[in-house]
């Protein structure tokens, strides 16, 4: 290494290097607090293409030339999610400990496939995994665990992996033939589960949906279903997906009902919780997950309820030894423990082999807050979704779609109601691109049941009744200004 490069790496090893990319993002948490500023950006794709049209840097430049760009250029048109008014996708506003933890974690640097080349973290990861274990009431003595994922899709994918290895042993050597075993979710699942059966050879066909009843999968289709797919046609069923925290509205399937269907035929049920699991920590909304305990295998998701910077997902496993058979490669060169015997190395129960140790954010924000804080943020969420439920009810010029049973809320913008459906369609979708180029405030959309709505998701501590009154009050102004553009 040229002495003048390496005199470069040990001068950014100095505390005051650290301290000024710490300040950059403090003063945004702190800018963002007082609600002023722009939530996102006002540039097209194109317009911040051009600013970052630059040949590759073949010389250094100094820190402060690099941390003005950053303020001027990188946060100024970033989605502020520490902005009370931003309420759109299942984003967080990360809990500012476990952000700064991030900085510690990659300073390690250490890769948790193995215990050799992260022995804290691996220990650290166990234990984040056995407390959540407990919380959804796999015990230890049923021989619990899970790992770490990137994200929900990753828990709900390899959850899977271990489920086609219990209804099809030879699949990993021979594939699953020409007779698939059969995927049963709601018609508002995740698209994780239809790209898991694509992936794992299923085959999306093999994918049966179930008509939902308030937004929700039916138990009685499902009931309907099992007994046509398996006594009446002899068709394999590999597992029924339910959902706790559903993207579009945040709804909870009946997993207690759901698995009592699946019991008597020994299928496999997996709990898409990547939202709503972290219901887990709450003494006010557990109940929404009734019958958790009865799944093999629930994904969760950190980086939404909980509040983890991205990325942090989880799979929870009620028998471990499912989720380790699951993969059945060998590599000596890394992994070391005896066959047939438990490791503490991830990597035997994971797609990743390089892991960044995810578990260290989540230990310390346990640590600072504790479970019990961490399940009063969840009602707070929640608690804000309701009252813009209540709020959007009490005013004529819109229309909640659903109760929201989270903190997720589907509403249409109606006007002086002199517009029909479609003209609401367009105009619903107009408006949503036009409030957030405002900058005043930043919400999705989505399609419920043919029509077009407005959709938010509390995930800020920050958003009070205030910031909800201030957001229905700038969508109704712009929208009121729209309605002749649709009469």
């Amino acid at each position: 290494m040229p002495e003048d490069i390496l005199s470069l790496f040990e001068a950014d090893c100095a505390a005051d290097v650290g301290r000024a990319f710490v300040a950059v993002a403090s003063e945004y948490m702190l800018q963002t607090r007082s609600r002023g500023g722009r939530v996102s950006t006002l540039h097209t794709p194109a317009g911040l293409a051009a600013r970052f049209d630059e040949p590759l840097p073949q010389g250094s430049r100094p820190v402060e030339a690099i941390i003005r760009r950053l303020r001027s250029e990188v946060i100024s048109d970033s989605n502020h999610l520490y902005h009370p008014h931003y309420v759109g996708h299942q984003v967080s506003a990360p809990l500012p400990i476990a952000v700064w933890m991030e900085a510690v974690t990659a300073a390690l640097n250490q890769s948790a496939a193995v215990f050799e080349m992260s022995p804290v973290g691996t220990v650290i990861e166990h234990r984040v995994v056995s407390w959540m274990c407990e919380l959804a009431g796999f015990g230890a003595e049923h021989g619990a665990g899970g790992t770490l994922t990137t994200g929900g899709t990753e828990a709900t994918f390899t959850a899977l992996l271990a489920a086609r290895a219990a209804a099809v042993p030879d699949a990993w050597a021979n594939g699953v033939g020409s007779d698939p075993p059969l995927l049963l979710c709601g018609e508002h699942t995740h698209y994780a589960v239809t790209r898991a059966a694509g992936e794992l050879g299923i085959g999306m066909r093999n994918v049966v949906p179930i008509r939902s009843r308030g937004y929700t999968m039916d138990p009685d289709a499902l009931r309907q279903a099992i007994d046509s797919l398996v006594h009446g046609g002899g068709r394999r069923i590999m597992a029924v997906i339910a959902t706790a925290g559903s993207t579009p509205t945040g709804s909870f399937d009946d997993i207690a009902a759901i698995a009592t269907l699946c019991e008597p035929h020994g299928i496999w049920l997996h709990i898409d919780g990547a939202h709503g699991a972290a219901a887990l920590l709450s003494s006010k909304h557990r109940y929404r997950l009734d019958g958790i305990e009865r799944a093999k295998s629930v994904a969760l998701d950190p980086h939404k309820m909980m509040l983890m910077p991205l990325q942090a997902g989880m799979l929870l496993m009620r028998h471990e030894h499912e989720l380790q058979g699951a993969f059945t490669q060998r590599a000596p060169y890394i992994f070391h423990g005896p066959d047939g015997e438990r490791t503490w190395d991830q990597g035997t129960r994971s797609f990743l082999c390089s892991r960044r140790v995810d578990a260290f954010k989540l230990w310390v924000a346990l640590q600072r807050y504790g479970a019990d804080g961490l399940g009063e943020i969840y009602d707070r969420l929640c608690d804000i979704a309701r009252y813009m439920w209540g709020a959007v009810e009490d005013r004529p010029d819109f229309e909640p779609l659903h109760e929201p049973e989270c903190n997720i809320l589907c509403f249409r913008y109606l006007g002086d109601g002199s517009l029909g459906d479609d003209a609401l369609d367009q105009l619903n979708r107009d408006l949503r691109d036009r409030y957030n180029r405002s900058g005043e405030g930043w919400i999705t959309g989505t399609t419920l049941d043919g029509r077009r709505v407005l959709r938010v998701t509390i995930m800020n501590p920050r958003t009070s009744t205030t910031d909800v009154d201030d957001i229905l009050s700038g969508l109704a102004t712009i929208g009121s200004g729209m309605i002749k553009e649709f009469s």
